[in-house]
Order: structure tokens, then sequence, then C-alpha cells
């Protein structure tokens, strides 16, 4: 692995913009093409999102189903590979397939090279550097959103975003509200209960479709991938008899069945929550679910059903943006919400020679669908860039 004082290539690579898997699995699909890519990664190492996760982290998708292209999940790692375990897989990967990364590079901006054949890329230390494609990669969990609550700042006690919550250890005997009931959410509201929280709430203002990571020992993945194209109100109505067999209702607590279909939400946005523990948490009274937070007013926190709370701890669990307005925005490659207008092997008509991966959350799994956008995306340029970037010697 190159570091940032490592010479860079006058000639036209591809340029990877993250070192996450996206990045990487982009990175060596290429090179199966032939095409030299370089990967551009601003911390000092691979998988700088995964070592900030929270420690009890494991993968909801199966270690079959969660590989990159060209390497394999050793099987070591179990069912369900844990946060450290896929750092080291990452780490694995750059080194076994000899990618090329240089590390301690943030790229801000990508603008059209001046020749307009290619992409100029402004860097770290006033570097341009100049690509004939560019991959970017830089994560779906890219920046902590936190909503603007009116009064925030009179609140005293501590305040964080789940993207800085490592473990319960901080928080034992403590009173925590967590804020927000995705797949992060729940899982800290679990561990802070597990970890010794003295009172655990948390705080919702969507019910969020729950599903079991593995029933009956088929996971929860498996029927994503299955039904992933089939039509979206065809899999809204199979999942709706689906969840009331498997599922208790658990309208009594606070958590009543959502009235939107499960593949609508997804296609929103929204994966359901796959349960580690929250079910039987909630039936228990261990997390107890309250409205969503409004606000904050003489440091406590406003509910939307006009319920004051004082917890010592708020964590919000309120999910991130993909951060790419700066990057790209000037381009017209965004859309309203600030996510690609295209993924994958498709590129933007204005901009052509612009790949984006890893900016959905689909159903199906993130790593899988970002080991088939690799090998797609490599293709494209392959197809797309023949004799206009730099190839592989040897």
């Amino acid at each position: 692995m190159a570091d940032s004082t490592a010479p860079h290539p006058t000639d036209r690579p591809v340029y990877v913009i993250g070192g996450g898997p996206g990045g990487l699995s982009a990175a060596y699909a290429l090179r199966a093409q032939g095409i030299r890519a370089v990967v551009l990664e601003k911390t000092d190492g691979v998988g700088a999102s995964w070592r900030g996760h929270y420690d009890r982290l494991r993968l909801h998708t199966t270690r079959r189903g969660s590989a990159l292209p060209g390497l394999p999940m050793p099987r070591r790692f179990g069912r369900w590979a844990s946060r450290d375990d896929v750092v080291r897989y990452l780490e694995k990967y750059a080194e076994h397939h000899e990618l090329e990364i240089v590390t301690g590079v943030e790229v801000s901006r990508v603008d059209r090279a001046p020749d307009g054949t290619g992409w100029l890329l402004h860097a770290t230390g006033g570097r341009e550097l100049t690509g004939g494609a560019v991959v970017v990669a830089t994560g779906y969990n890219h920046t902590p959103r936190v909503p603007d609550w009116p009064g925030r700042d009179s609140f005293t006690g501590d305040f964080l975003h789940a993207a800085h919550y490592r473990n319960a250890e901080p928080y034992a005997d403590r009173d925590v509200l967590v804020v927000g009931v995705g797949n992060t959410g729940a899982e800290i509201a679990v561990d802070l209960v597990e970890g010794g929280a003295s009172r655990v709430r948390l705080a919702v203002r969507t019910a969020p479709h729950i599903v079991r990571r593995s029933t009956a020992g088929w996971p929860a993945q498996y029927t994503g991938v299955l039904v992933r194209r089939l039509p979206v109100g065809l899999v809204d109505r199979m999942a709706r008899p689906l969840a009331r067999v498997s599922l208790p209702d658990l309208s009594e607590h606070g958590l009543p069945r959502p009235d939107t279909g499960l593949y609508s939400r997804v296609r929103e946005g929204a994966v359901p929550v796959q349960d580690v523990g929250l079910i039987d948490a909630v039936r228990a009274g261990r997390v107890e679910v309250v409205a969503a937070v409004e606000g904050f007013e003489d440091g406590k926190v406003v509910l939307a059903d006009g319920d004051r709370v004082v917890p010592d701890a708020v964590i919000a669990a309120t999910g991130y943006v993909r951060g790419l307005e700066g990057l790209v925005g000037h381009l017209d490659v965004l859309d309203d919400r600030g996510r690609p207008v295209v993924r994958g092997a498709h590129t933007p008509g204005n901009a052509p020679g612009l790949y984006f991966t890893g900016f959905t959350n689909p159903i199906s799994g993130m790593l899988r669908e970002l080991a088939i956008d690799a090998e797609k995306i490599a293709k494209a340029v392959a197809r797309r860039m023949d004799g206009k970037v730099s190839r592989v010697v040897g």
C-alpha cells in the first residue's frame, strides 16, 4: 500500500475515490479488465468507516453473501462477520490483490479535464490529478446527520451522534434516550440494555418494518435477493402475512405494524430493522418506546406527544448524508436529496466517465450489491475508455 508521499503517475489511470469495500472492489474489477486503478483514501488505511462503527456490530448479511469479488470471506468469521473481521478482510483484500492505494489523500472536487477527455481531481496538498475516468465510492454513511432541533444547546447532558458511540460502558447505571429506530438505533438500544444502562428509551417517529435476521436458518438477505426485482406492490402484499406469522404485534408497546409496505419503504431509503434483540427488549419493557423528539427546552427533551424527559444522555441515531455536494454537486449529477442520479455501470449523460457506487441501501445487502456494481463498472469503463486510460503492465 502506498503512502501519501508516493509519486503520482503522469498517465491517466482510473481514479477511485474511497478505500472502503466499494472502492476496493471497483479497483480489483478494473484491474481484472486490465485497467490501471488508483484508490485515493483520505485516512491512513482502508475500511475507515468500518473501523469507526460500534463494537458489537455484526453484518446482517451472510459471510458468503458479503464477500467482494476475487476473495471469499474466511469460514472462521462465522455466518455473521463482526466489525473487526470485516476490517481485517478489507485489509487482506487490498494486500491479496496488490491494489494501488494512496492513503492520506482527500479529494475535494472533481472537474472536467481542461482537454475535455477526462477528469481533474483536486486533492490534498494542492495536488491536481488527471484520470481517464473516476469512480466515486465515498460511502453511504459519509457525514453524520443531526436534525436542527430547537433549543438543543440548552441540554446539559451528554449528546452524541451514533457515529461516535462505541459501547455501553460509559452509560452503565445511566438514563439514555436513543433517537431513531433504524438498524443502528435499534442495536444501540439493545446494547445499552445489555450493558447495564438504568433506563433506555427509544424515540420513534415512524414505526419501522422489523424482520428476523434469520428464520429457521433462512437469512432475510436471501429473501431480499429473491424479491429485489419483483414489482414493489407484489412484495408489499407478500410481506404483510409473513410479518403477522413471524413477528409479534408490538402495538401496545408503541411499535404498531407499519401502514406502508415493506418494499415501498425500502425504495424510499428505509430498509427493515433486522431484529438482534429489540423485539424481546421491547416486550420485556427494558427498551421503552416513546414519541419522536421535537426539540429541547430548559434542558429537557420535548417529545412529539408533549411529554418532556430528562435523560442523562441522548444518542442521535438519525442517519447520514452522502456529503457529495462539494465533490461533484457543481456537475449537475445529484438529485434533490444529494444522491447520484445514476449508479453502477451507468454514467450521467452530462458527465461521461463519472461513476458512482455504494449510494443506495438495497434490500439484498450493501456488500453484495457493491460487488456486483464493481464488475459492471469495470466492464463499462473498459468499453467506454479503451485506449484512453492506463493499462496494467504485465
